[in-house]
């Protein structure tokens, strides 16, 4: 189990973003059984926001929470990345847009309350302050309970406290992208394992890694070519396509091998690397069928021993991959 303030949580959790069906091979009625097979294996905290599918994935994870007890879960969703009628989107992070996307979001999520609610990316075109103050008065009003940041910079995150306590730090953070530069392209203005770990140790903040296997990488089921096609997402990373990720693939190969000889699957090492952080909060594993959440609940029931964790961070470094 791990500790978001005063809420108790599963040490995995259910990343929504495929289920949005930004994904290829994605059907609702199959995200509605993972979701609830989720619950039945003890994952509790869901972490979605609205921008997944334009709404899609909240409307899908409301009607899958459906008849389960409100207190027996945790709902994460996110503001600050919205769209327009032609779906084209922007940053907006302005108090008034906060507060008409958190309505938004209560309804399509069927809850009348956020356990977490977090700011998706830096808006550079609204003050932190004005942010901060919005959504002060949302844990005031009781529609959000706690408030997160996710990639955001040190600088960032310090001025949002300023305004209102900030309970996560939501960032790109895995076995193989430690310390990563850039995520789909975008550049990133933190460095998790360096800079943003010590400071949520030294301030009471969960760390919530996304992306903890990769975006499929870290399961050790890709090819070394045509994993997907242009209608799939992660098409558009550059890690994980081209030359660029023959590096990665290598990487992920000799971390198979270790794999076999601790006798698990390689996600279980992923896993593990970080659940045996304190510092991380639940670790945002995304699941679309009832056999991946199964598969990322049974990573916690064999513990690895620490040398396989570090001969794990060994393979990675001697690759130089991040």
């Amino acid at each position: 189990m791990k500790t978001i303030k005063d809420i108790k949580t599963s040490s995995l959790g259910f990343g929504c973003w495929a289920i949005g069906g930004t994904w290829n091979n994605i059907n609702d009625s199959d995200s509605i059984d993972a979701i609830r097979a989720a619950v039945d294996y003890d994952i509790n905290f869901f972490d979605v926001a609205p921008v997944y599918g334009l709404g899609h994935a909240e409307k899908v994870l409301g009607r899958a929470l459906e008849g389960v007890e409100r207190s027996k879960v945790v709902i994460a969703t996110k503001c600050g990345l919205v769209w327009d009628s032609n779906n084209n989107v922007k940053n907006d992070l302005s108090a008034c847009s906060i507060f008409r996307e958190v309505d938004e979001s209560l309804s399509r999520l069927k809850t009348d309350h956020i356990d977490l609610y977090q700011v998706h990316w830096p808006d550079p075109n609204t003050p932190i302050a004005e942010t901060a103050q919005a959504l002060a008065e949302l844990k005031q009003q009781g529609k959000i309970r706690h408030v997160g940041v996710s990639n955001y910079s040190l600088d960032m995150t310090r001025e949002m406290m300023e305004g209102v306590e900030v309970a996560t730090f939501q960032g790109l953070y895995n076995l193989i992208e430690q310390n990563p530069k850039s995520y789909h392209g975008i550049p990133l203005s933190y460095r998790a394992r360096d800079e943003v770990i010590p400071f949520c140790a030294e301030n009471d903040i969960k760390y919530l890694p996304y992306s903890p296997l990769m975006q499929g990488l870290l399961t050790g089921t890709l090819m070394r070519t045509n994993n997907w096609d242009k209608n799939d997402d992660r098409h558009n990373n550059p890690k994980l396509n081209g030359e660029v990720f023959d590096k990665y693939f290598n990487c992920v190969e000799e971390l198979k091998q270790l794999a076999k000889t601790a006798q698990v699957p390689l996600s279980y090492i992923a896993i593990q690397w970080l659940t045996h952080q304190p510092e991380v909060g639940p670790v945002i594993a995304g699941a679309h069928t009832i056999e991946q959440v199964r598969e990322n609940a049974l990573s916690l029931n064999k513990v690895l021993d620490q040398e396989i964790l570090l001969r794990a961070e060994d393979i990675v470094r001697k690759w130089g991959v991040q």
